[in-house]
Formats: C-alpha cells, sequence, structure tokens
C-alpha cells in the first residue's frame, strides 16, 4: 500500500503560497530584494562592473553581460551546509545557470556596453522551491536596480525587457500541484520548473519525471499548469514594487 501525498495546510492544489517582497533590503548593492515565499527566503543583490568577463573581451561584443550565482547558507536547512568556498557544487552550477538564463532573458544588455551585471541569490531559509524563488528574487534586484539607474539617468530607457518569474509544478499522489514545499517536493512523481514571462510566454522548463514515464498530453497540461501560476505569481507581486 503506498504512502498518503502529504497533505497542504490551508492550500489547494492550484494555490500558491504566500509570497512578499522587500526591495532595497541590501543598501550597498545597486539593486536588491528580499523574497519569502512560505518559509522559502532568498535575498539577491545584483551589482555592475565595468568590464566584461573573459569569455567576451576583445570580442567587439555590442552588449553586456548577466551572470548569476547561487548559494544554500549554512543554516538554511535543517542539518548545516558545508559552504561552498572554492568550486560550486554540480547541482549548485544546475541551477546557477538556470537562473542566469532566465534573468538574462529579461534585461536589455545593449544598454549596458562593456558591463557585467552579477546577480548573488542566497537562500537564508529552505523549504522548496529555492530556484524558483532566486529567479523571482533576481528579476525583483534587477527591478530594484533598473528604477535606480533610470533616476539618476545612467541609462536612456528602461532597461528590462518583460517580467520574468517561476514556480514549481509537479504530480503529487497522482495529483497536480502547483508550487511544491520540500515535502512535496521530496515526494513528487513528477517536480518541473517552469520559467515564463508575465506575458505568458515560456523561457525554459526544468525536470521531468521521477517514476514513470508521463503521457505527453499530461506534460503539455503540467506547463501550462505552470505557466498561469507564473501569472498569478507576478499579479501577486507587482503592487509590491511600487
Amino acid at each position: 500500500m503506498s504512502a498518503k501525498p502529504p497533505v497542504r495546510s490551508g492550500r489547494g492544489p492550484t494555490e500558491l503560497r504566500q509570497v512578499s517582497v522587500e526591495l532595497g533590503y541590501n543598501p550597498n548593492a545597486e539593486g536588491s530584494a528580499l523574497v519569502r515565499w512560505g518559509a522559502t527566503q532568498v535575498l539577491a543583490t545584483v551589482s555592475i562592473e565595468s568590464q566584461l568577463p573573459r569569455h567576451l573581451r576583445g570580442t567587439n561584443s555590442q552588449s553586456g553581460w548577466l551572470t548569476a550565482e547561487y548559494a544554500l547558507l549554512p543554516r538554511s536547512t535543517a542539518q548545516r551546509v558545508q559552504r561552498e568556498r572554492l568550486y560550486p557544487g554540480g547541482r549548485t552550477q544546475e541551477i546557477q545557470r538556470l537562473v542566469g538564463r532566465a534573468l538574462r532573458s529579461s534585461v536589455n544588455l545593449a544598454l549596458f556596453k562593456g558591463k557585467t551585471l552579477t546577480v548573488d541569490t542566497d537562500v537564508l531559509v529552505a523549504d522548496g522551491g529555492t530556484r524558483c524563488a532566486a529567479i523571482l528574487a533576481g528579476y525583483l534586484a534587477l527591478h530594484n536596480a533598473a528604477d535606480g539607474l533610470v533616476y539618476r539617468g545612467e541609462v536612456d530607457e528602461w532597461p528590462l525587457l518583460h517580467e520574468v518569474a517561476a514556480v514549481s509544478v509537479g504530480l503529487v499522489g497522482g495529483e497536480s500541484r502547483v508550487d511544491l514545499d520540500y515535502e512535496e517536493d521530496a515526494t513528487a512523481e513528477v517536480d518541473l520548473n517552469v520559467v515564463a514571462t508575465g506575458e505568458g510566454a515560456i523561457v525554459e522548463v526544468q525536470g521531468g519525471s521521477e517514476e514513470r514515464p508521463v503521457p505527453a498530453e499530461q506534460y503539455v497540461t503540467l506547463i501550462a499548469t505552470g505557466v498561469s501560476a507564473v501569472e498569478r505569481l507576478l499579479e501577486a507581486v507587482r503592487p509590491q514594487l511600487r
């Protein structure tokens, strides 16, 4: 007899956890945002340097570059996580590449010629969906940075091309659910991270089946559910940007 799937505390299967945003949390950074998403908390900061990364130097590039870093802080989880002091592990590299791709899609890098934007995303408390929270926090930190750049006249136009966020979606005990917390994520038969824009365009889908193959029709439905959840997530945080 299979174990019962974890029960959601007061949430329906398509209901997001509560999200709150604090922009400008780190006054030393060009832009920053603290995201509290359910029990998960992620701090993102934006740093802008007047040089390109090594792989773009000497290439006559007409635009800038954006890179992202991701880290779990030592007591973000129930057991202490070792700091990755020299080289990030495989999981960390996978996540920060996802975050970087998602955020690069949202920035007009032609306005940052010869510059590098580094978005650092640090997980303070982890309870599932940390990579999705990192993408949201990174986008909001970029929004915070863009406000300052436009206000100070350092860019001539709004540098963000579109809103971007990500939401996890999966099958837990055969039931379709969005925004999985840690307990749900640990038992999901299918776990996807859907990155999309506020207009419903897909940036990337990461993940797959943990057990049996997923019928194509069901897979497509899960992605559509994730896109809809991203739109609702951005609707929830939009008023907090003012």
